[in-house]
């Protein structure tokens, strides 16, 4: 990354990333040797085509599964290193999630949802609850507060899941194509209040997405292709 001699240093950096699965007798190459870097809040897109490797990408430097080889590195930390424990902890301390679906839990309430990360990460109730809030209230939901997700939009529930990924104000954001079940108005909405939310929050974050359009919309664009990076623009 080219920080204009600022000395920003690097969330993330992944070095020959590979990963392969085997079916039958084929073994089939997903990642063949990836090279990346994001800086501290910078947001970059991960493009390519269905089967290029970004979910696989974004498992991998998200420690939801093993059987990579390479490097990758997370705030300075080695994640190979990592037993079972460790990759917890970097998940819950460093990283934060977005899907495409928003797998929101259908029993608790939006704050809830946003709620239950900083629990977990061992804050306390009523600091959750006053982040859960803010974060809501800054993506146009402080009147939904109490809604469960089911009286929800699917725009509304993307914001959810949106501020349930910020909510333990991680220094990496992996979002696997945030938008891509939304009708194109409300993408480009949730996909603006995203950008805007993560940039004031001064998390970076890797965003895996098909759509051309609004991978313009973010500092950077790498392109994968057969399961290597061919182009960073």
């Amino acid at each position: 990354m080219n920080d204009g001699g600022r000395g920003v240093t690097d969330v993330l950096t992944v070095t020959d990333l590979k990963r392969s699965f085997v079916q039958g007798d084929v073994t089939i190459e997903v990642l063949r040797g990836v090279d990346l870097t994001v800086g501290a809040g910078e947001i970059v897109a991960l493009v390519g085509p269905s089967g290029s490797g970004k979910s696989t990408m974004l498992q991998a430097v998200g420690l939801l599964e093993g059987g990579f080889q390479g490097s990758i590195r997370i705030a300075g930390e080695e994640a190979a290193q990592l037993d079972s424990d460790g990759r917890t902890r970097v998940r819950r301390d460093a990283l934060g999630f977005v899907y495409q679906f928003h797998h929101l839990l259908p029993d608790f309430s939006a704050a809830e949802n946003v709620v239950l990360p900083a629990l977990i990460r061992g804050g306390t109730r009523a600091e959750a609850q006053a982040r859960a809030e803010t974060l809501l209230t800054a993506l146009g939901l402080g009147h939904r507060l109490s809604h469960r997700p089911s009286q929800l939009s699917g725009g509304e529930q993307q914001r959810v899941a949106v501020a349930r990924a910020l909510a333990n104000r991680p220094k990496l954001v992996l979002a696997d194509e945030p938008t891509g079940n939304l009708d194109e108005h409300t993408a480009d909405i949730v996909l603006g209040e995203f950008l805007r939310l993560v940039r004031g929050e001064g998390s970076a974050a890797l965003v895996a997405t098909h759509n051309e359009r609004l991978a313009a919309k973010m500092d950077r664009v790498v392109r994968l292709h057969e399961g290597r990076v061919s182009v960073v623009s």
